[in-house]
C-alpha cells in the first residue's frame, strides 16, 4: 500500500511522481536547511565570549553531518543520472600529462621558455577519457630487480634514441631485446656512480659516501637526475633522493626514474618557485641538468639557496667532457666566474673543485646575507607562506624562520626531538598529537597490509604464464599519499621496514604541515587536487587518501575529475585506499563504477573506532 505521503505527492504532481523531481525536491529542503544553518552561524558568531562553548561545537557537529548528507545526495544524483561510462583516450594521450601543453602555451604567448612551462589554466576543457597503457605494456617488474631492469615497452623512448643518445648514456644503459638493463657499476660520470659518490663526500670533508648521513645529509634535490642512477646509490646509502626534470614528451627523465621505483615529479627552473617550502633540503645536486645558472640575474640560484637548508650543499659537475691543456681549463674557469663571483654575494663558502665538479656550502649565519658587497635584499615578512608555483623572487628568504637550523644539528633519523617539534608551532604542531598520530598509522598500515595480501595472493587477476606473486613485502613500490597530514603512513611504512617510498603530498588548502614531513627526510610536495599532479602516467603503485574526498567537497574541484586523475597515474594492478566518510565513500564507489574499465571496487570495511568507512579499488585493466 502507498503511504498517505506518497498519495498527497500524488494530489499535487499526478499519479506517477518523476524521480528527478523528488530529488530535485529533497536537495531544496537540504538547501534550505543549510540557509537556514548559515543565518544561525551569523547570529552564533556574534554571540559574546560568555556564551556556553557546546553552542558552537553542537552547530560544527550540523555543519559537518550537512556535509555528509551532501555527499550522500550526490551521490544519489550519481545514480539517477546514470551518467555512461568513459571511454579509452586515443593512442596519442598514453603519456598524456595535462598542464603541459607546448602548442597551446604558444598561442597564449608565453616565450623565454615558458611555454615549456607548466600551465593548468589552459587545460580545465580536456577530453575525459581514461588514459590507457601501450600495447606493449607489462607490469614492472619488483623491487629491487625493478630497479636496475625495466620492460621498455613502459616508457616512451625507442633503440633509435638511445642509440643516438650519446657515449655516456650507452655506458649507463643495455638495451636487450625488450628491457633496458641499469648497470650500477657505470653510468653517471666517468668513473661510475659509486666513485662518483665517494668523491662528491671527499670533497665536502667525509671519508666516504656511507658517511653523509652523519654529516647531516638526508634529503637531496636532484635536478635534471638523466636516468636516476645517482639517486638509485643514493638511495641504498639510505637518503632520499628526489628527481626533478622538465617535462619530456619522450626519453622523459622522470617517467624513466619512477619505472625504476625511484622518487621523482616534473618540475624546472624557468619562471615559477617549486612547490616546496624554504629550507627544504640538504643538498641539490647537478650534473649536466641543462641549467645556465648565472642567468635572469642569479634568480636560479637565489632559487637553490630558498631550498637549501643552513650548511646545505650545492654540488654542480658540467659538462661531460675533461677539459684538455692549459687553454680549456681557463675557459673553464670562465665559465664558472660567474657562479663563483654570485655565489659570495648570498653568502656561500665554495668548498672545493675536483675534474667537473664544484661543491658550495650554504651559510650558516642568518646574518651573513646583510653584510655583504652588493647584497641580495631579504623577503619581506610573510613571503614564504605562499610557494605553490609562484614567480621566481629575487631576494632572500627564510632566514627570520624557527626552522633555521644548521644540517649539521639535526637529528640523525626520521624521528624529531621534542624540541624540533617546537620550531614547527606555527603550524599547530603538538607533540602529543605528532606521536598520537604516528600510533595510529602503525595500526593502520598492519590492516592494510592484512587486506591487501590476501587479495594479492588469490582474488588479484593472473595472467597466463605469469608466476605466482612475490612475497607481499615488496608487493609494492611507489606510494602517494594524497592527503599525508604529519607524514604518519610514511613513518609507519619506515618502521615496518616496507621495500617503499611515500611521496607525502599536503593539499594546499590544508594545514601545511610539509615543512615538517621533510624535516623528517621523507618525500613530499605541495599541490592543488583541483589540479592534476605533475607526473606522467602509470607512475604509482599505491594511491591512499584520508579524508581528501570530504575536504575536497566544499571546494571547486570536480570529483569525476580527480578519480579520473588517479586513474591516470595508477599502474594497472595497482591500488586505492580512500579511508573517509561514509558519504564519500559511497560517492567514491559510485565514480568507480563509471569508469570500471579500470577501477574495480573490490572490498569495503567499517572502521568503528575512527567512526571511517574505508574502501579499496584495484586498478585491472591492461
Amino acid at each position: 500500500m502507498r503511504s498517505p505521503w506518497l498519495n498527497k505527492l500524488s494530489v499535487i504532481f499526478g499519479p506517477r511522481t518523476p524521480v528527478s523531481l523528488l530529488l530535485i525536491c529533497v536537495i531544496s529542503i537540504v538547501a534550505l536547511i543549510a540557509v537556514l544553518g548559515s543565518s544561525s552561524s551569523n547570529e552564533l558568531d556574534s554571540v559574546p565570549s560568555t556564551s556556553k562553548p557546546d553552542i558552537y561545537t553542537y552547530y560544527r557537529r550540523l555543519k559537518e553531518q550537512a556535509a555528509v548528507d551532501y555527499l550522500e545526495l550526490r551521490t544519489l544524483s550519481l545514480g539517477a543520472s546514470r551518467q555512461k561510462e568513459f571511454q579509452l583516450c586515443g593512442k596519442e594521450r598514453e603519456i598524456f600529462v595535462p598542464c603541459y601543453n607546448l602548442s597551446a602555451n604558444v598561442l597564449a604567448g608565453f616565450k623565454d621558455g615558458e611555454e615549456f612551462d607548466r600551465h593548468c589554466e589552459l587545460s580545465r576543457l580536456g577530453e575525459q577519457c581514461l588514459v590507457r597503457p601501450p600495447k606493449d605494456y607489462k607490469i614492472p617488474l619488483r623491487w629491487p630487480a625493478g630497479r636496475d631492469v625495466i620492460w621498455s615497452g613502459n616508457v616512451k623512448i625507442t633503440k633509435d634514441q638511445f642509440l643516438s643518445s650519446g657515449s655516456m648514456t650507452k655506458r649507463l644503459m643495455l638495451l636487450e631485446e625488450n628491457q633496458i638493463a641499469f648497470h650500477s657499476e657505470d653510468g653517471l660520470i666517468f668513473d661510475g656512480v659509486k666513485d662518483y659518490s665517494r668523491q662528491v663526500a671527499e670533497m665536502i670533508g667525509l671519508g666516504s659516501d656511507s658517511e653523509f648521513l652523519q654529516a647531516g645529509v638526508h634529503n637531496v634535490l636532484d635536478i635534471g637526475c638523466g636516468f636516476g642512477s645517482f639517486g638509485a646509490h643514493l638511495v641504498s646509502l639510505k637518503l632520499m633522493a628526489v628527481c626533478v626534470a622538465a617535462y619530456e614528451a619522450t626519453g622523459s627523465q622522470v617517467q624513466l626514474a619512477l619505472e625504476r621505483g625511484l622518487p621523482a615529479m616534473i618540475g624546472n627552473f624557468i619562471s615559477k618557485k617549486l612547490p616546496y617550502p624554504s629550507l627544504s633540503f640538504d643538498m641539490v645536486h647537478c650534473a649536466q641538468c641543462g641549467i645556465i645558472w648565472d642567468q635572469k640575474d642569479g634568480m636560479f640560484l637565489i632559487e637553490v639557496d630558498r631550498l637549501l637548508k643552513p650548511g646545505g650543499y650545492f654540488v654542480l659537475t658540467s659538462p661531460s667532457s675533461k677539459p684538455q691543456g692549459s687553454s680549456s681549463s681557463m675557459k673553464k674557469r670562465s665559465m664558472l666566474k660567474p657562479l663563483e663571483d654570485f655565489s659570495e654575494r648570498i653568502c656561500w663558502s665554495f668548498i672545493a673543485q675536483q675534474d667537473e665538479t664544484s661543491i658550495w656550502q650554504k651559510t650558516v649565519d642568518a646574518h651573513c646575507y646583510a653584510s655583504r658587497k652588493y647584497a641580495i635584499p631579504l623577503c619581506k615578512e610573510g613571503h614564504d607562506a605562499v610557494t605553490y608555483y609562484q614567480p621566481l623572487m629575487s631576494c632572500i628568504s627564510g632566514t627570520n624562520s624557527k626552522r633555521w637550523i644548521p644540517i649539521q644539528n639535526r637529528s640523525s633519523g626520521s624521528q624529531l626531538s621534542k624540541a624540533e617539534l617546537e620550531v614547527h608551532g606555527k603550524y599547530r604542531v603538538q607533540p602529543e598529537d605528532f606521536f598520537e598520530d604516528l600510533q595510529v598509522w602503525r595500526s593502520a598500515l598492519r590492516n592494510y597490509w592484512s587486506l591487501l595480501t590476501p587479495l594479492i595472493f588469490s582474488d588479484h587477476p593472473k595472467r597466463p604464464g605469469d608466476e605466482d606473486p612475490l612475497p607481499p613485502f615488496n608487493m609494492i613500490r611507489n606510494v602517494m599519499d594524497m592527503n599525508a597530514h604529519y607524514g604518519g603512513l610514511n613513518a609507519a611504512f619506515q618502521e615496518e621496514k616496507k621495500s617503499v617510498w611515500v611521496m607525502n603530498v599536503v593539499p594546499v588548502n590544508a594545514r601545511n604541515t610539509l615543512p615538517l614531513i621533510l624535516d623528517k627526510g621523507f618525500a613530499g610536495v605541495l599541490h592543488d587536487w583541483c589540479e592534476p599532479f605533475p607526473t606522467y602516467p602509470r607512475t604509482y603503485d599505491m594511491l591512499h587518501a584520508n579524508g581528501l574526498l570530504t575536504q575536497l567537497s566544499s571546494e571547486r574541484c570536480d570529483m569525476m575529475e580527480l578519480f579520473l586523475e588517479m586513474d591516470r597515474i595508477l599502474r594497472p594492478e595497482g591500488w586505492v585506499v580512500l579511508s573517509d566518510n561514509l558519504g564519500a565513500i559511497e560517492m567514491a564507489r559510485a565514480l568507480a563504477t563509471q569508469s570500471k574499465n579500470c577501477l574495480d571496487c573490490i572490498g569495503i570495511v567499517m572502521l568503528s573506532i575512527i567512526a571511517k568507512a574505508q574502501i579499496i579499488l584495484n586498478c585491472i585493466s591492461m
